[in-house]
């Protein structure tokens, strides 16, 4: 799964992934490869990101946008 993380300024996260982990509008969600399209608004938190390998990354949100798409891509718009 493609994991691309955006902020107003510029892109800051472009990775393959196993699984993202964030807080939504309607609670917390784990995305894995595969997952259906989906689209919500983030809430703020920690943004966990599980590489292939187990290494997790960490980036802090205040808020901004979840969009999962067909082919396991994954935006994350951040403000």
């Amino acid at each position: 799964m493609i994991i691309s993380v955006y902020t107003l300024k510029k892109p800051i996260f472009f990775r393959t992934a196993q699984s993202v982990t964030m807080k939504t509008a309607v609670g917390e969600i784990t995305v894995l490869k595969n997952h259906r399209p989906y689209i919500t608004f983030l809430r703020p938190g920690e943004i966990r990101i599980v590489d292939k390998n187990g290494k997790t990354d960490i980036i802090s949100a205040s808020r901004g946008l979840l969009e999962v798409l067909p082919g396991s891509r994954v935006n994350i718009f951040l403000r």
